[in-house]
């Protein structure tokens, strides 16, 4: 199986498809921020391995001192996604990638291994109760439900940030930090920046576009990060209907 996946390279980023459900034969925006993202990744350890062919089926990690989360640690490296999804489920696709994800964190003298999970399942966060069949555990907590999950080889754990923990901001409208590493999320932002422009709702929009400002953002941040009224909300991608419920929130 190990000949089936392939790892990014800044020799084939420019080549290979990004294995997200975006499939456009012509160039999209977002794919192409995804590639300008990573190709300054790549230099700094982050693994991008996937499956040999256009699916949905990679995985995506970071030693955690340069991955883009206000969690620390030392010596981690930290999964940012594992996705396999469609008719590659079932066939030991995920699990070979994690074997790796794992093996590698060993070969390099890492710590551990951790990731973003809630205590309630969240859609575009990695399976969680997956992790923790190969032995993650809950290291620590946000004051709104989300839980940094580790599988630690020495006994140590990494933490969110005290401002992560807390998610509060002065700020009372709806306020968005992002990043470019998901394909879909400048569409989002744009979805979302002009449904808020023609209905009068008040939003920020905060790009995160160093490390120095992704360890610092005050609430959970997988790539996005949404609060309102002063109060972090989700690491969800919004849509429209899902905006509407929000703002309507007493």
């Amino acid at each position: 199986m190990q000949t089936e996946f392939i790892n990014l390279t800044e020799q084939n980023l420019a080549e290979e498809h990004l294995c997200c459900i975006i499939r456009s034969k012509k160039a999209h925006p977002g794919v192409e921020a995804k590639r300008r993202w990573l190709s300054q990744r790549l230099q700094e350890g982050h693994v991008f391995r996937k499956l040999n062919e256009k699916a949905t089926v990679f995985i995506e990690y970071a030693p955690l001192e340069r991955a883009w989360v206000p969690i620390v640690g030392e010596n981690y490296l930290y999964l940012y996604c594992l996705w396999v999804t469609g008719n590659h489920k079932g066939k030991g696709y995920g699990r070979a990638l994690m074997e790796y994800c794992l093996a590698d964190a060993r070969r390099k003298g890492k710590s551990g291994v951790c990731m973003l999970g809630a205590q309630k399942q969240k859609a575009w966060l990695s399976d969680q109760a997956f992790a923790k069949k190969f032995g993650f555990e809950v290291v620590d907590t946000t004051e709104n439900g989300y839980e940094l999950l580790a599988l630690s080889f020495d006994g140590t754990a990494p933490a969110f940030t005290p401002a992560a923990k807390k998610g509060t901001i002065a700020d009372q409208a709806l306020t968005i930090y992002y990043d470019m590493q998901c394909p879909y999320i400048e569409q989002s932002v744009e979805k979302i920046r002009t449904y808020c422009q023609a209905n009068e709702i008040p939003a920020s929009f905060i790009r995160v576009d160093t490390l120095e400002k992704a360890k610092q953002v005050p609430g959970a941040f997988n790539n996005w990060g949404v609060f309102y009224k002063g109060r972090f909300q989700t690491v969800n991608l919004l849509d429209i209907p899902h905006l509407q419920r929000l703002v309507r929130t007493p």
